[in-house]
């Protein structure tokens, strides 16, 4: 299950602080276990883009099965990116290029944050799609989070996502669909996912297509579903790779929008993510930026201090479940040539035999 410290990257090092296995190279060598090689597509932004590596980092170093996990990081070069960024993905990641060349035994495609509601009109759209048609035909399983599944949808299903009034924004309540799928063997049939964002697919758009959903919240929302096939594309609507206080962040960045003038109005709380002692902290706050704006002063610096250790995470378990469950099913199906996906008895059309 260890994470195999194969370059420099800093989130390497962090990961070991926390108390995540990660090996040497030399002392990977010197085990006699397999090697599963994933690829993580990071479409994130400059400011999340180490952050989402840790979190999908960890997921899978915490995960089950008895393998050394070496995650080949990438980006595409379309996607907008400050001059620190650029270095540090100069410095730490690899290129698409050199991941076709090398091969996949799995791939995670991150979400990514877009101007204007047309997914096709980004200016990453054509190489994400060049991305997943490789991944299909060359990798066991790919894993789409947020965004990923709404590009999915739309550019093999057909389905394009729904703009919501609201933003679908908090840690909501979910439970099992279908307990029979193996990617959710053994986990909790009730737990929490956080969302956040403006669009959605609906239940109905997953139906349509005959995809095989899985879990969804009590209001009717898709979390996790995968393709007819059961395998080969997973879908998460949800973030159930986000850190404890992740939406916190995301708060903090809407309110200090409002405080410059980006936004007209003050953000509502993340839905069932606060308790009554932190939002009467952040109200509290929120009465003092309003009276800054007004005056035109410098606003005093957000209580995350204050907050973050108070905020409960009823959803990382389970996460973590549920990416072990998807490693060991590639564990199973996999070749030992990361170039071919599956072993040489494994269907493509029902690689589990559903």
């Amino acid at each position: 299950m260890p994470l195999v410290a194969h370059n420099q990257l800093p989130s390497f090092e962090r990961l070991r602080n926390e108390g995540i296995k990660v090996l040497t190279p030399v002392t990977a060598q010197h085990q006699d276990i397999r090697e599963l090689h994933i690829g993580l597509l990071n479409m994130m932004p400059d400011a999340a883009l180490s952050a989402t590596e840790r979190q999908f980092f960890r997921l899978i170093g915490e995960s089950n099965p008895i393998a050394q996990f070496y995650i080949h990081p990438f980006t595409l070069d379309e996607i907008p990116r400050s001059d620190k960024a650029r270095d540090y993905i100069e410095q730490y990641y690899e290129s698409f290029a050199d991941i076709k060349a090398m091969g996949l035994d799995a791939l995670i495609v991150t979400g990514a944050n877009v101007s204007g509601s047309e997914l096709s009109k980004q200016p990453f759209w054509e190489p994400l799609i060049e991305v997943f048609d490789w991944a299909w035909d060359n990798v066991t399983s790919t894993l789409c989070s947020c965004l990923a599944t709404h590009a999915v949808m739309e550019f093999r299903y057909q389905q394009k996502r729904e703009l919501q009034k609201e933003k679908i924004w908090g840690v909501q309540a979910h439970h099992i669909v279908d307990k029979t799928h193996p990617l959710i063997n053994d986990i909790n049939t009730r737990f929490d996912v956080p969302h956040s964002r403006w669009n959605i697919v609906s239940r109905q758009q997953f139906a349509k297509q005959n995809l095989n959903i899985l879990v969804e919240s009590d209001s009717g929302m898709v979390h996790l579903a995968t393709s007819p096939d059961g395998f080969r594309t997973i879908f998460f609507q949800g973030h159930p790779e986000y850190d404890t206080i992740s939406l916190l962040k995301e708060y903090k960045r809407e309110v200090m929008r409002f405080h410059h003038g980006k936004i007209e109005h003050y953000p509502p709380f993340p839905d069932h993510y606060l308790g009554v002692f932190e939002k009467a902290i952040l109200n509290e706050y929120r009465f003092r930026c309003e009276i800054c704006r007004q005056k035109g002063e410098q606003l005093l610096d957000f209580p995350e201090i204050l907050v973050n250790g108070n905020i409960d995470n009823t959803w990382h378990d389970t996460a973590v479940e549920v990416v072990g469950n998807w490693m060991g099913l590639i564990y199973q199906l996999t070749h030992k040539d990361r170039k071919i996906p599956f072993m040489d008895d494994i269907n493509p059309d029902n690689p589990l035999n559903l």
